[in-house]
């Protein structure tokens, strides 16, 4: 297996940046960085098939989103943080916090991959920002 093919590391909890938009997923007891890239970005409103971004962001405030919302976000979010998941995987797989952990993570994607720096999306919970 070459390096390029090589899945991602795990990472400890303490390893997610949230000023990169990375937000920590446990799935199937192996816990993973989750980053939405501009390519993921792109598949998913290619996936979800939302006039824009926003239309998806909007559904999320508002609490309309639905499971497909969450799952396809969340498999965006792997193939973003270079992990070999695939969705039908991620569909079927023991996601620690169970859905309402999957929909929390989704939303912090969400939110971290559109907030500034010094933002509250941008920052981890509980800091303070100077």
């Amino acid at each position: 297996m070459t390096p390029s093919e090589q899945p991602a590391p795990a990472v400890n909890a303490c390893a997610a940046n949230p000023y990169a938009g990375e937000v920590l997923l446990a799935v199937n007891g192996e816990v993973l960085a989750l980053k939405l890239t501009l390519g993921a970005l792109a598949a998913l409103e290619t996936r979800l098939r939302t006039g824009s971004l926003i239309d998806l962001v909007t559904r999320f405030e508002s609490g309309g989103f639905s499971a497909a919302d969450v799952l396809a976000l969340l498999a965006a979010g792997v193939q973003g943080g270079g992990h070999r998941l695939s969705e039908a995987d991620l569909a079927v797989a023991d996601i620690d916090g169970g859905p309402m952990q999957a929909a929390r993570v989704a939303a912090q994607l969400l939110a971290r991959s559109f907030a500034l720096p010094g933002e509250a999306g941008a920052q981890p919970p509980g800091s303070v920002t100077p």
